[in-house]
């Protein structure tokens, strides 16, 4: 924690509709990965911290879960999590796909965010590939409805203009002495990040045939006396046929993805990583307070 009074410190909530973008954002903010980002719309599930410094202003970035009309009760703990993350945040950043919009989702979103008191930023993200017109009449149309302080183009994937919206955001936050040390770079544990780091994978190379459905369960999580680390994790899926795609012939599948997420873990973590997976079914685990509480979500929803 920095003890210098010209520090700067706050809380940016990062929301917008599903598949926008969020997760890839923050990881550029922060300037290496802390949030998992996936082809497939929802795999935001848990209030993931990042934390992005500038000059000396620390940025915590809170990367809400894409906040859509909730129908389960795992749907609901999501979005419920998502506005918890907007609370008390020095600044509210609503990030915008201008190619596909989803308009029934962005809406209510702009609509809700126009009643809060929170700085308010917008940002239109994807200017690598949007075609320049409909863009600023977007822009036109979204400031229309709610008050933001100020709009920023980017592209999260390529890092196009992020440098300007971190310098802005962080001239927006309040004097305070940093709340992490200068080297952190995540509140997660690296056991829920771990697991997030191999949902990623199964989501990477599974996202045709398995569904939204499916839960990566962190069981074990300790350093082998030589320094490694040996991480045992349950995936869980709700039907068998699930379970024999996750699976695949042979156990080859399985095998694919331990090994991406093996590789992956061990250059995050910086050790010599032993990975162990295997697959449940349980077909109403969405239900179980127990996945939720293991995934990050708060079961009392």
């Amino acid at each position: 924690m920095s003890s210098d009074t010209n520090t700067r410190c706050g809380l940016v909530a990062v929301i917008g509709a599903p598949n926008a973008g969020k997760s890839t954002l923050v990881n550029q903010l922060v300037g290496q990965k802390v949030a998992i980002t996936s082809p497939k719309a929802q795999t935001t599930r848990a209030r993931m911290l990042g934390i992005a410094l500038e000059g000396q202003t620390q940025m915590i970035l809170v990367d809400t879960p894409g906040i859509f009309s909730p129908r389960r009760k795992l749907d609901r703990a999501m979005v419920s999590a998502a506005w918890e993350g907007t609370e008390a945040a020095d600044a509210v950043l609503l990030l915008v796909d201008p190619v596909k919009q989803r308009r029934h989702e962005l809406e209510p979103l702009v609509e809700a965010l126009g009643k809060r008191p929170e700085r308010k930023i917008l940002v239109l993200n994807k200017v690598d590939v949007a075609k320049k017109e409909p863009l600023l009449a977007l822009a036109q149309d979204l400031t229309a409805k709610a008050d933001f302080a100020e709009v920023f183009f980017v592209s999260a994937l390529t890092g196009d203009g992020v440098p300007e919206m971190k310098a802005a955001l962080a001239a927006a936050m309040p004097e305070a002495e940093w709340m992490y040390p200068e080297d952190q770079v995540s509140d997660a544990s690296e056991r829920l990040l771990a697991a997030e780091v191999t949902r990623e994978q199964l989501y990477r190379q599974l996202h045709e045939e398995l569904p939204y459905d499916s839960a990566v369960r962190p069981e074990l999580y300790q350093h082998r006396p030589d320094g490694s680390l040996e991480i045992h994790q349950q995936i869980v899926v709700a039907r068998d046929t699930q379970r024999a795609i996750v699976l695949g012939k042979g156990g080859s599948r399985i095998k694919a993805i331990g090994e991406a997420a093996r590789l992956e873990l061990s250059e995050m973590l910086g050790v010599k990583v032993h990975l162990f997976l295997h697959v449940k079914v349980e077909e109403n685990w969405a239900e179980d307070r127990e996945v939720y509480e293991e995934i990050g979500l708060d079961w009392g929803r």
